[in-house]
C-alpha cells in the first residue's frame, strides 16, 4: 500500500493499514487476505536489540571468527536458533526456534534506523501476531479476512530470494495431502 511511513515501536499496524487502505480508496471484503512483511511487524512489536547490551558467548565468538560477522550478532542468532546448519565465510545458516532453516535466524540490520548499533529480530510468535492483526482489522472493517506474515528467504544454489509465510491467521496454512490421489490417481 502506498503512503505507509516508517513503522515505530508499539504503533498499531491495524490503524496504519486501515488509514493506507482509505488513502488508496480501498477497503477490505470478506475473504481478502492481507500480506504483511515481517519487518513492519517486528518494528511494531519492538523486537529491536541493542548490540551494546549483548555479551557474546565463547561459541558466538568461535562462529563469528569463521563467518566474519559481529560476535554480538552471532550471539543473537544462537539465542534465536536450535541448531547451526552451516557456518562458513559470510554465511551463517541455522534452524530457527520456530522450525525453519534460514540465514542469520532472520535477524536483520537492513532498513532500520541505527543499524550500526542494533538489530531486529523476527516476531516472537508470528502466528499470534497475525491473529492479533486479523482480529483488529476484522473489527475495524466488519469482515472476515486472512493475514499472512511474510519474510524473504534465500534458497540454496539460487540467486535472489522468495517470499515465505512465517505466520498466518484466518486461512489454512497447510493441507495434508498424503495418501490422496493426484490428478492421475497416484497416491
Amino acid at each position: 500500500l502506498a503512503g505507509i511511513a516508517e513503522i515505530m515501536p508499539q504503533q498499531s499496524l491495524a490503524r496504519v493499514i486501515a488509514a493506507a487502505l482509505s488513502a488508496n480508496s480501498l477497503t477490505l471484503r470478506d475473504g481478502d487476505v492481507i500480506a504483511v512483511c515481517q519487518k513492519v511487524v517486528s518494528k511494531a512489536e519492538n523486537r529491536y536489540v541493542e548490540l551494546a547490551q549483548v555479551t557474546p558467548s565463547a561459541r558466538a565468538r568461535e562462529l563469528a571468527a569463521i563467518c566474519g560477522k559481529d560476535a554480538r550478532l552471532v550471539e543473537l542468532v544462537l539465542r534465536e536458533s536450535t541448531a547451526v546448519v552451516r557456518c562458513v565465510k559470510d554465511v551463517l545458516i541455522v534452524r530457527h526456534r520456530l522450525g525453519f532453516v534460514v540465514a542469520n535466524a532472520g535477524i536483520d540490520q537492513s532498513n532500520i534506523e541505527g543499524a550500526e548499533r542494533r538489530a531486529l529480530l523476527l516476531p516472537q510468535d508470528p502466528d499470534a501476531s497475525a491473529t492479533r492483526l486479523r482480529g483488529e482489522l476484522e473489527q475495524c472493517f466488519g469482515v472476515r479476512i486472512g493475514v499472512v506474515i511474510t519474510d524473504s528467504f534465500g534458497r540454496a544454489w539460487r540467486l535472489g530470494v522468495c517470499g515465505t509465510s512465517i505466520g498466518c491467521a484466518g486461512l489454512m496454512a497447510l493441507r495434508d495431502m498424503r495418501g490422496r490421489p493426484d490428478r492421475f490417481g497416484r497416491a
